[in-house]
């Protein structure tokens, strides 16, 4: 017990030292730890303040003097300035942060106004297909449905109608089979093969030839006889063979019932006599030819069946063209002689000059009318002719005379030698035969077509004659019919004619003659468009140009050049927002062949005759709007209460919608045309864009086209051509045309004008850079002029409106030898347009605005700035002139400028459209 006690507590005590020094040490540490900062602090703020404010180590220094120490200035500069720098991105901070809780309340607001305008959007389609629906019920009920008529087609042995009383009281109405030939049937012909006939060795072999070849080149010709509507047999004209005679009437009459298709009677044939000389003989007149109507030139009174047979000129150019630099001009107006007549009536002509000078008119109406004016009339003519009073040629005697009927006047001598006595003649008398039972005969009718073809004007004496195709073309307008009682008042009829009134008669026999006689295939398309009219069957449409397109790859969006988009006041127009529309087509292709019909077939070029084509034409796709159409469709350019519309409200014109097509003719100039193209960005009204690549290498193929928002369609084509600027493609929809270079720098509000201008001539050429005509007096011809001045007579095609339908004359109905010649040349397309249109119209064109050029500036020089290019543009109008007979230019100091132009008006203040 004493060992455990004293071991602990001996044992006990080092550990209580040991205790108590761990208690020291921790009260030692603790008061170093507290006490020393504190102690440390006093004592050296007790030495800062006992050795003054000067002298301070460690206290604070007031008044920033702290900054005045050199190694820290820079610090404190840059401390000072991302203060502020803080400070101002604060601000912006929190006035984003305001801008974007704003915007985004409004873009809050826009979707619920856009979640709206969907609503609105959906009704109004809702209500939209509901009113269509509405009008096409109504429309359903209240219009009859039309389908196109079932077509009858009869057998072959079909009789069809009952035949009239007699052969000689045919019409059409009794002897044609309407049945066969429907309106939309095309109007199919059939034409007889003549080497199946049993005649066909008799047939002159020239006429043969030249109808077979016209008979190819016929859009209306079939090979399938089941559907046609007409069947044309060829018989004459007839010559007698060496080896045999003609046959006899009856058996001509035996083979024609021989035909396959003649039905017993010969219904929808048409027997085609084409006479190539003047002594051509009546052939048919014994040879009964049923239901079939005849087409000749020379008919007895007892053969001739109105309104049924055919009157057609003779057959002069088989196989040839005319020469039209052989052709006169038509002016001056009046020529050597007043008039000339050469030809001999065997019958009577020697009894006549034996007689004594006949008794007057006066005295023989006292008695017996007399039957024949024969004899009289030479009797006048030859005291005109003794008179002097004016330059006449008469001759009643020739060496070799050839006549045909009895009492017809013979021609005398070769054409060749009558044509140099008719060019230097301003009348040609064509004395119809006297027996009052030759109704027409191929003698006058050589001699009407001999006049007309030299710019004679034919004087016809003897009205009971008919004239070729005289049921449709007005002959008094190209020829003075005088009855022959009026043979002593010829000379005083004839002087009293102005020259305007002698002028205007020249040009429409040229018409006639070009259009109607001049060659074969004139004469077989006058034949069936006679034919043709006569049972309302309207024309087959004109064929377009169809547009090979070149495939190209469209780039970035096109911009819109400032200097072309800026108008500054002036509106172009109503706000355009419907996608690109064609043009109406075939509006008119019935009423015009049914209520034009007489107006049609005399529409020569003149005041009056303001229309292109002519019924040997087809019907052209978009013919209502040159023919000023409109009526049926709404007023566009009144207002309520009479105030009318203002400039920015309406375009003008009487046509609602309507836009055009820009046709580009280009040639190996990528970049300028890429830049042409790029500036018709966001042109009002614009249809599509038609580049005519002229050139044999087709674009680059990395070539990138500018996209526009519009159509670009690349046309290429079969050789380089200045005329193929005016091919009417098919790919052109509108009946406005803005031709334009490739080089052209016009600004919008400028086409926009020149577009306005001409919806209001529709049948004018409305452009921008003017050239006019002049007459060199020194070397006597035709002289190009671009200079600048006031007074204009054409307008050049490298930037003007057109209408399409000059793009179908210019191809398929100007002479041949103008697109020759510009192909020549390389040059002179823009004047043959213009010559084209004048003639037509008699108009001159319009110029708009004061541009007299339209280049951009550094493009690349063009073929017009050739040394060569004016003098080949003489050439060109005094060749020009030659074709046409005339110069057909018309001189204007009439030019269309807009005061909204010259002047900046205030919206409410743009209500006129003045020209000055």
């Amino acid at each position: 017990m004493q060992r455990n006690g004293g071991g602990v507590g001996a044992g006990g005590q080092p550990w209580v030292l040991r205790r108590v020094r761990l208690t020291w040490l921790s009260f030692m540490l603790f008061f170093i730890l507290v006490f020393f900062p504190l102690i440390a602090h006093y004592y050296l703020t007790t030495i800062d303040e006992a050795g003054g404010p000067d002298k301070r180590i460690f206290g604070p220094r007031p008044g920033g003097e702290l900054c005045e120490a050199k190694h820290v200035q820079d610090l404190c500069r840059i401390r000072e300035s991302v203060s502020e720098e803080l400070l101002q991105l604060e601000a912006k901070r929190q006035e984003l942060n305001g801008e974007i809780a704003r915007l985004n309340l409004r873009i809050e607001a826009c979707k619920r106004s856009i979640d709206s305008a969907k609503q609105d959007l959906l009704q109004l389609k809702n209500v939209i297909s509901q009113t269509e629906h509405s009008y096409k019920e109504l429309m359903a009920q209240n219009q009859p449905k039309l389908s196109l008529p079932v077509r009858l087609l009869p057998d072959k042995e079909d009789p069809g109608l009952p035949p009239p009383k007699s052969a000689r009281f045919c019409r059409l109405r009794s002897c044609f089979d309407y049945a066969r030939c429907p309106l939309t049937s095309g109007f199919p012909v059939y034409v007889y093969d003549t080497s199946s006939y049993q005649w066909a060795d008799y047939i002159d072999p020239l006429v043969k030839q030249a109808f077979a070849a016209s008979v190819k080149s016929n859009i209306y010709v079939t090979d399938n006889p089941s559907i046609a509507c007409l069947y044309l047999v060829l018989v004459g004209e007839l010559q007698e063979l060496s080896s045999s005679p003609l046959p006899p009437p009856s058996e001509l009459e035996k083979q024609l019932k021989a035909l396959p298709y003649w039905r017993s009677d010969g219904h929808n044939h048409v027997l085609v006599h084409l006479s190539r000389k003047s002594m051509t003989q009546n052939f048919l007149y014994n040879v009964s030819t049923g239901r079939a109507a005849v087409a000749q030139s020379t008919f007895m009174e007892q053969q001739y069946r109105e309104g049924f047979d055919l009157v057609v000129s003779p057959l002069v150019h088989a196989l040839s063209e005319p020469n039209f630099l052989e052709v006169p001009p038509q002016v001056p107006v009046k020529r050597k002689y007043l008039f000339t007549f050469q030809g001999e009536r065997v019958e009577s002509l020697r009894s006549s000059l034996q007689e004594t000078p006949p008794q007057s008119f006066e005295e023989e109406m006292e008695g017996d009318p007399p039957a024949d004016y024969d004899d009289r009339i030479i009797g006048t003519l030859k005291a005109v002719q003794d008179s002097h009073l004016d330059q006449v040629l008469v001759e009643f005697t020739c060496k070799n005379p050839r006549s045909s009927l009895p009492t017809e006047w013979a021609l005398c001598g070769e054409r060749e030698d009558r044509l140099e006595v008719l060019k230097v003649s301003t009348f040609a008398l064509v004395i119809s035969p006297g027996d009052g039972q030759v109704v027409a005969s191929a003698g006058c009718g050589m001699r009407l077509f001999e006049a007309l073809e030299v710019g004679t004007i034919p004087v016809v004496l003897g009205d009971h004659s008919r004239l070729p195709y005289h049921q449709f073309i007005r002959w008094t307008e190209a020829a003075i019919i005088v009855p022959k009682p009026r043979v002593t008042e010829l000379h005083f009829l004839l002087r009293s004619l102005s020259d305007n009134d002698m002028l205007a008669m020249r040009r429409q026999g040229r018409f006639l003659w070009e259009t109607y006689f001049s060659t074969s295939e004139n004469v077989l398309n006058t034949l069936l468009a006679s034919i043709r009219t006569s049972i309302q069957v309207p024309a087959a449409p004109i064929k377009e140009e169809p547009a090979q397109e070149i495939p190209h790859k469209a780039g970035k969006l096109a911009g819109t050049d400032a200097n072309l988009a800026d108008n500054g006041d002036l509106d172009l127009g109503p706000v355009e927002t419907e996608p690109p529309y064609a043009s109406p087509r075939f509006l008119r292709n019935f009423t015009y062949t049914a209520a034009d019909t007489y107006r049609a077939w005399n529409r020569a070029p003149g005041p009056f005759h303001l229309f292109p084509h002519t019924p040997l034409d087809p019907v052209l796709p978009s013919e209502a709007k040159f023919l000023g159409s409109g009526t049926g469709f709404r007023p566009i350019g009144g207002g309520t209460g009479g105030s009318g519309k203002e400039f920015q409200a309406a375009l003008g014109g009487n046509v609602p919608r309507e836009q055009f097509t820009v046709v580009m003719l280009t040639y190996e100039r990528e970049e300028v045309l890429m830049n042409s193209l790029e500036r018709l960005n966001g042109l009002p009204y614009l249809n599509k864009v038609v580049v005519v690549w002229n050139s044999p290498k087709p674009p680059s193929d990395d070539l990138l086209w500018p996209d526009i928002g519009l159509p670009i369609v690349v046309v290429r084509t079969e050789k380089n051509s200045l005329n193929n600027r005016f091919l009417p493609w098919d790919t052109v929809e509108t009946e406005a045309i803005l031709s334009i270079d490739d080089d052209a720098h016009l600004r919008h509000d400028e086409i926009m004008f020149g577009f306005r201008v001409w919806r209001e001539a529709r049948d004018r050429i409305v452009g921008f850079p003017g050239r006019y005509h002049a007459w060199d007096v020194n070397h006597q011809s035709w002289l190009y002029n671009s200079n600048y001045s006031c007074e204009l007579s054409m307008v050049l095609t490298g930037a003007a409106f057109f209408h399409k339908y000059y793009a179908y004359l210019y191809s398929y109905v100007m002479p041949q030898a103008i697109r020759d010649m510009v192909d020549e040349y390389i040059n002179c397309e823009d004047i043959a347009m213009n010559f084209l249109v004048s003639h037509i119209t008699r108009k001159p064109p319009i110029k708009v605005t004061s541009r007299w050029t339209f280049r951009c500036p550094g493009c690349p020089q063009a073929l017009s700035h050739d040394d060569s290019h004016f003098h080949e543009r003489h050439k060109c109008i005094n060749f020009f002139v030659k074709v046409y007979g005339y110069m057909p230019l018309l001189y204007t100091q009439f030019r269309v400028d807009s005061v909204l132009f010259k002047t900046r008006l205030p919206h409410d203040k743009t209500k006129c459209f003045k020209f000055i």
